[in-house]
């Protein structure tokens, strides 16, 4: 006998499923069922093996309000399911025509919803076509890791030529000129230097702001240091842009970052060659103190030099009336440049002991 059925309220579709009455014989129950709409009856007619035998089952339900006359069935070892589309999304008072429901109809209230349910379930349609609109506006999560990574990939491969650039200036020029190139390496590299610097703000942004794991305080020390020496040291004192120290400053950064830069710039792209790692997680263990002493030989020349010119010195106002020399600030200076020697070579050695540390013997 036909079983329960769906009234779904406005929704468009109607679900009616046609039991089979033996369990036993269920698999050949329903055998090639007829089904189909015309002049809005549901037409339905199977032959089945039920308790008395092979019979023919059949039945036929004139709905209540305009549907398409497009049925979809689906057979199951004890029924078919039916679904019927409604021509227009509405509420219907009952399923049938007749007032009087059949005796072999009853509704499946598994799937009942009335007008607050559906009201729930369309709002919550609504809701989700609204956080993927919002999703789609914003962007994936996969479209942002992209674009994080290939913004990083750029910045680390923009870095790796700059330094690359004046690394192997210097290094060619060395080898034709010798000594003499020692005394005309800020003109020849300043600019790129400078370039190079600059864009090294963006390092420590993209720490600040949670872009890369690195830690602030690390790449804020390197670029204060760095830049102080850069455009304060030498910048602004032509007296200072003559002399070797100019040389090993800049040929210690740019060997450190040949290697850093790469490293970063694989990683971005899920790449890892070992004898790279191994020479980020290496040359800064003689480098970061040689780079570090050529900047403090350059804090040192340059005291005379700001004595001399009196540049960026100031005098207190009256009563006092002080000078104070920018060569006493140099001084300080050179405390906590080592100061910070200690803090990147403490940070460094940590990764590297991460790294590269020795693994604990499990303990059978």
């Amino acid at each position: 006998m036909p079983g329960p059925a769906q009234n779904n309220g406005p929704h468009q579709c109607l679900s009616l499923r046609r039991r089979s009455s033996s369990h036993q014989d269920a698999p050949r129950a329903h055998q090639n069922p007829a089904i189909s709409i015309t002049e809005n009856v549901l037409h339905f007619k199977a032959q089945g093996h039920g308790a008395k035998g092979d019979n023919v089952y059949e039945f036929h339900l004139e709905f209540l309000d305009l549907v398409k006359p497009e049925p979809v069935y689906k057979l199951t070892q004890r029924q078919v399911n039916i679904t019927v589309q409604k021509k227009v999304s509405q509420w219907w008072e009952r399923l049938t025509k007749q007032e009087k429901r059949p005796l072999f109809l009853a509704p499946d209230f598994d799937r009942w919803l009335d007008e607050s349910d559906a009201e729930m379930e369309l709002r919550a349609k609504e809701e989700e076509r609204l956080n993927k609109l919002r999703l789609e506006s914003q962007g994936s999560p996969e479209t942002l890791t992209s674009l994080k990574k290939g913004y990083l990939f750029m910045y680390n491969l923009v870095q790796f030529l700059g330094f690359s650039w004046i690394f192997v200036n210097m290094t060619v020029r060395f080898f034709i000129l010798g000594k003499e190139s020692f005394y005309d390496t800020f003109h020849t590299m300043a600019d790129m230097m400078y370039f190079c610097q600059m864009l090294s703000v963006v390092e420590t942004i993209n720490a600040a702001i949670g872009v890369t794991k690195s830690p602030v305080m690390p790449c804020l020390i390197q670029l204060l240091g760095r830049n102080f020496i850069l455009f304060i040291i030498f910048g602004t004192m032509e007296e200072m842009q003559n002399k070797a120290v100019v040389f090993f400053v800049f040929y210690t950064w740019s060997t450190v970052e040949i290697f850093r830069y790469p490293f970063y710039m694989l990683s971005c792209i899920d790449m890892d060659w070992k004898v790279l790692t191994w020479l980020r997680y290496t040359v800064w263990i003689p480098l970061y103190p040689l780079g570090c002493l050529a900047e403090a030989v350059s804090v040192i020349q340059s005291i005379p030099v700001f004595n001399e010119t009196g540049r960026f010195s100031f005098t207190l106002p009256y009563p006092v009336k002080i000078k104070v020399r920018f060569s006493f600030f140099l001084q300080i200076y050179l405390i906590i440049l080592f100061l910070g020697l200690y803090v990147n070579f403490r940070h460094l050695y940590k990764q590297r002991r991460r790294r590269y540390g020795q693994k604990k013997k499990k303990i059978h």
